[in-house]
């Protein structure tokens, strides 16, 4: 029950999405589609976004889970200390101690034994009766064998005293591997719990923005960009609000659309789609790459009416298999009073992607009865460069699942792209408890 995990999920099906939908453009190009044709079951209960009480309850589990994990640690490592262990290990090894010791007194009984004996034995004389000297013999002959036989205790009693001891030992060993697996898992543990105070934080904040309208984003593009290539792409960021914006944010990205084969499950990783975006303006004139670094595009303030136009760069990989992808922008703002918003709609621009090599099939020239020029960006009081509308573009809100009726030319990459808007939305509310103090940026 993440924010981040939750909206990752959100943003890889809306990108997946559009596989079904090419694959039945032309009887979706003016209709509306059916409830059973564009809604899937739910899969499981950790699709639905979590509630303030599920966040809450998440944090309390996660706290719980660290002080029993303490609790336990603790109690180990005072075991370690106190030497304490299986009672019946501890018990075995005393009297294997003991019984060492008491062979160990009884081979030196044997061997004094031996030793008196064998005295006896050389002090038989020549008028020694054969009778003592048997007698002599037998009893050396007999402590030599209580010797042996000693010995052969004492080695037994020292092998009982070893196998203790290692018992005990492995004993030992086995709690401090536990203290060191338990100092693991309260590490794991410490993330789980900031994770999850995280999230009801980022919930938390999110509660107190609005989704509104007071930021609009047109984005366009080439048509078609080549694997490998650089493709620039143009996009206008406009205050439609009544008042300036004291901060404002652009989260943009790239993906291609999967491909009719390609396998997908929960475990995919979505990244080998993604299209690494870079972009610049005339505030910043070097290309910047949009990471985990650097988020988002900071337009900053932007006065009421106005507009900022950026530049954005997509490079698809060299080994990129031929298909369609599409870029998106999301925007969200913060002013000084504490006010913020997240933009109730994204931008979206589709393309055709040819592989390394491959040459676009050329379009046939319009008749100039029938051109009509696309439009341009709406134009503001300020901002920096203007841009140029080029190929396809969109700004339109993805309603319901279904996009306005649109020309047969149209229909693939629209329909590949009504789920676009999910995926800005994603992005955008995963940044936005994130977002800077708007005082410091003014």
């Amino acid at each position: 029950m993440k924010i981040r995990r939750i909206l990752a999920t959100a943003v890889a099906a809306a990108v997946t999405t559009p596989v079904v939908f090419l694959s039945a453009a032309p009887a979706f190009a003016d209709t509306k589609p059916s409830p059973s044709a564009t809604q899937k079951p739910a899969q499981n209960e950790d699709d639905k976004p979590p509630t303030h009480q599920e966040l809450v309850e998440a944090v309390a589990k996660a706290q719980a889970k660290l002080d029993a994990l303490e609790t336990e640690r603790k109690q180990v490592l005072k075991d370690l200390k106190d030497d304490t262990m299986d009672p019946a290990l501890k018990a075995e090894f005393l009297a294997a101690k003991e019984a060492v010791k008491v062979a160990e007194e009884a081979r030196k009984t044997a061997d004094q034994k031996v030793v008196t004996a064998q005295a006896a034995f050389d002090k038989l004389t020549e008028t020694s009766t054969e009778e003592e000297r048997k007698l002599a013999e037998k009893d050396l002959a007999d402590a030599k064998k209580a010797a042996e036989d000693a010995v052969t205790a004492k080695t037994a009693a020292d092998l009982r005293l070893e196998k203790a001891q290692t018992a005990c030992d492995d004993a030992r060993v086995a709690l401090a591997r536990k203290a060191e697996l338990l100092r693991r898992d309260i590490v794991l543990a410490e993330e789980e719990l900031a994770q999850a105070e995280q999230d009801l934080e980022d919930f938390e904040e999110l509660s107190e923005c609005v989704e509104d309208d007071a930021v609009r984003i047109d984005l366009s593009g080439p048509e078609t960009i080549t694997a490998g290539q650089p493709a620039v792409f143009s996009m206008r960021v406009t205050n439609t609000s009544d008042r300036a914006l004291d901060l404002v944010d652009v989260y943009a990205n790239a993906s291609r659309l999967i491909l009719p084969g390609e396998d997908i499950d929960e475990d995919t990783d979505f990244t080998k789609w993604s299209i690494p975006v870079e972009w610049s303006s005339a505030d910043v004139l070097e290309w910047t790459q949009v990471s985990d670094e650097f988020e988002s595009i900071e337009v900053g303030k932007l006065a009421k009416g106005a507009h900022y136009d950026v530049k954005l760069r997509l490079t698809a990989a060299a080994d990129s298999p031929a298909g369609q992808g599409m870029a998106f922008a999301y925007a969200e703002y913060e002013n000084n009073d504490g006010t913020c918003g997240m933009a109730l709609d994204g931008a979206h621009a589709g393309f055709d992607i040819l592989a390394k090599g491959d040459k676009p099939k050329p379009t046939p020239t319009p008749s100039p009865s029938t051109s009509t020029p696309a439009p341009a960006p709406s134009t503001g009081n300020t901002g920096n460069t203007n841009t140029t509308q080029q190929g396809g573009s969109s700004s339109t809100p993805v309603n319901n699942g279904t996009l306005a009726a649109t020309g047969a030319n149209d229909v693939l990459p629209q329909l590949g792209l009504a789920a676009a808007g999910a995926v800005a939305l994603g992005a955008g509310a995963v940044f936005v408890a994130r977002r800077r103090k708007a005082g410091t940026q003014a």
